[in-house]
């Protein structure tokens, strides 16, 4: 992914001014007349679909999971790592329409279940369970998700990228999630199937190119009939409902309709902008967002002058002492001098975390810098997370270079045991954590759970690409002389004096995550939103915005800590610094409680297991990301001040 994408950014500089280009797979596709099709200009519409998800559970399913409509053995597009990753199936299905050819109440296919045989009882039952959780359809058209628009509060219209299989009326009489839209759905203790679909095609002529048209979006409305015509369905009758308590047989008869509407004011490159722009909660969190911006920019600011004006007088001052006499006067930072450089208990951890931290933080920049041009958008199908573990893969050398620097520098000498703690003591815990989760969605028959092939596939990566690059990084890291400190380090340690509570590690590394925290809590609702409610997140700029701010601040906060910490002449600061950025992903990890409590509807013993392991996961992520930025920050500190600063 990665080297396609520098590939196009080159192709992109070589081309004439004016000439466009297309990312792979995202390239738009003319559509024409039957009559008028020709090889540039297709007339067939293939109406793809997807895994079925809910909001209630983080169990996905394929669409052959379900008892509906299928088609004959056709080739299903194929899916790239990330699709696979996050569980999408795209599977063709029997909807087929051809360009402008109108149908109203076409047959699809008709299913029979009895109480009477346990396997159609079962398929019955499971369809119940489906819609009493509320389980969405996602189907596609030309790339396109196919939306189900509605009017929400204050009249405002919500396109959902999905619409449910049914809904439920309780016990009670009270309708939920879709049963609102209706009022012919009122019969208590009942399920009505959405067994019809209203498809509207929107389609934008391209005239000066004279290739077809080009389609600009795709919406649809689900209905319920109880066709009174079998043989002949006219899309009339009562609604379509299922019983509770239902005994006997039972037949529903799938159809749908379709119509194509010209949109001339809409554009090809513009037709996901009515999607984006219809999210949830979208234009107050926008303003939410800039006044957090504004607040940790202040704060930033304030960290900055603090520790520019105190180093200068303290620089000036201590530059000016020219006596033994005066000499003897020396308090705070400089005292430590001898002792700032000392190797820090469990040294050969610390390396291994930085050298991971540091794989991580390349990583996200890169994939977060190619976010934004635009090459992995929504559109672009699991194209994110492919860059993401094809980066992580790749990047293997920085992690050994750096482990294995830090290492020498600390004094070690056990390289060997270095370089296999960074292979994979990290990738391991991450791994073993994916793999019980993977287990769980192999047990409960999940569309996400990740075929032994792709395991196999990812181990391959892991072993034969990863693992030799971080060797090789090491090898480099330890051929070279260690980091050369500006002091040298006494023999005897200083002994360290009482400190007070403020300056001791545990208040100093509570508090020193609370400001990168609340730079990055708004972002981390919308990233939360896109992955446990199903929402796209496609504010890649914006995030990018937010991820240079949370290197600066959790830079500043654990500078600003440290320096606090050395003029109480606690010389401890190697770990103190990685682990007072780092406990943000603490406060990551309390956020994460609060929203699965707050926001999600999760239900069921295995979609919560499946919520935690997989936040373990992006805590521990977290957690090695901002530990190695506030490390970085604070060697680089104390290395600067240390050799400005004249010492014996």
């Amino acid at each position: 992914m990665a080297s396609s994408a520098l590939l196009l950014l080159l192709l992109a500089a070589v081309l004439r001014p004016g000439a466009a280009f297309y990312l792979p797979g995202l390239a738009p596709v003319s559509f024409c007349e039957q009559d008028k099709e020709t090889p540039e200009c297709k007339a067939d519409i293939e109406l793809f679909v997807n895994r079925l998800d809910s909001v209630e559970s983080v169990l996905p399913y394929e669409y052959a999971a379900f008892d509906f409509c299928q088609v004959e053995k056709e080739k299903r597009p194929s899916e790239n790592l990330g699709q696979v990753l996050f569980g999408e199936r795209i599977e063709p299905s029997p909807y087929k329409f051809k360009f402008k050819e109108e149908k109203k109440c076409e047959d699809v296919c008709s299913k029979s279940y009895t109480t009477v045989d346990a396997q159609s009882k079962q398929k019955l039952e499971f369809l119940k369970k489906s819609m009493l959780l509320n389980y969405q359809h996602h189907w596609i058209v030309d790339n396109m998700p196919v939306t189900w628009c509605y009017e929400v509060e204050d009249k405002n219209k919500f396109c959902n990228p999905g619409f449910p299989i049914g809904c439920y009326i309780t016990e009670d009489g009270h309708p939920k999630d879709a049963c609102v839209i209706n009022s012919e759905f009122h019969e208590r203790d009942t399920f009505y199937i959405f067994n019809h679909v209203d498809i509207t095609i929107y389609y934008h002529v391209v005239e000066n190119e004279g290739q077809g048209s080009r389609l600009v979006a795709a919406k649809l409305e689900p209905k319920s009939f109880k066709h009174t015509h079998e043989d002949k369905p006219d899309c009339s009758g009562p609604p379509m409902e299922l019983k509770n308590t239902f005994t006997g047989e039972v037949k529903i008869r799938y159809t749908y309709s379709v119509s194509f509407v010209e949109q001339p004011d809409l554009r090809w490159a513009s037709r996901w902008d009515y999607i984006l722009e219809s999210m949830p909660h979208t234009h107050i969190q926008w303003f939410s967002i800039m006044n957090s911006l504004v607040i940790v920019l202040f704060l930033s600011g304030m960290v900055a002058m603090i520790m520019l004006r105190t180093l200068h007088k303290d620089i000036a001052r201590y530059n000016q002492i020219d006596s033994t006499e005066d000499a003897q006067e020396e308090f705070g930072w400089k005292l430590v001098h001898g002792d700032i450089f000392r190797p820090p208990r469990k040294g050969m951890l610390l390396s291994v975390f930085l050298g991971s931290g540091a794989q991580i933080l390349i990583m996200t920049f890169i994939t977060l810098f190619f976010a934004c041009l635009g090459f992995l958008s929504p559109a672009n199908r699991g194209a994110l997370m492919t860059c993401a573990v094809v980066l992580w893969v790749l990047l293997g050398t920085p992690a050994g270079y750096v482990a294995s620097r830090f290492y020498k520098s600390f004094g070690g000498e056990k390289w060997k045991t270095n370089v296999l703690l960074t292979s994979f003591l990290c990738p391991g815990i991450v791994f073993a954590d994916f793999f019980l989760m993977n287990l769980i969605l192999w047990g409960e028959g999940s569309s996400a759970a990740i075929p032994f092939g792709t395991l196999v596939a990812i181990l391959a990566l892991w072993f034969c690409i990863s693992v030799p690059l971080t060797f090789i990084g090491a090898y480099f890291g330890f051929k070279k002389n260690a980091i050369e400190h500006p002091v040298r380090t006494n023999q005897i340690p200083r002994q360290i004096p009482e400190q007070s509570f403020y300056t001791k590690p545990l208040p100093g590394i509570i508090m020193g995550g609370i400001l990168p925290f609340g730079c990055i809590f708004i972002q981390l609702f919308f990233i939360l939103n896109s992955i446990w409610s199903h929402q796209m997140y496609y504010m890649f700029g914006f995030l990018f915005l937010v991820f240079i701010i949370l290197v600066i601040t959790c830079s500043e906060a654990t500078i600003l800590l440290c320096y606090f910490h050395l003029c109480a002449e606690d010389y401890h600061w190697q770990w103190r610094s990685f682990l007072t950025s780092g406990f943000t992903a603490v406060y990551f990890l309390i956020y994460a409680i609060h929203y699965f409590y707050s926001k999600l509807q999760i239900t069921g013993t295995a979609s919560t297991i499946l919520y935690f392991g997989y936040t373990m996961i992006m805590v521990l992520i977290f957690f090695l990301f901002t530990g190695t930025i506030g490390f970085f920050a604070c060697f680089w500190f104390v290395t600067k001040i240390y050799s400005v600063v004249k010492v014996d």
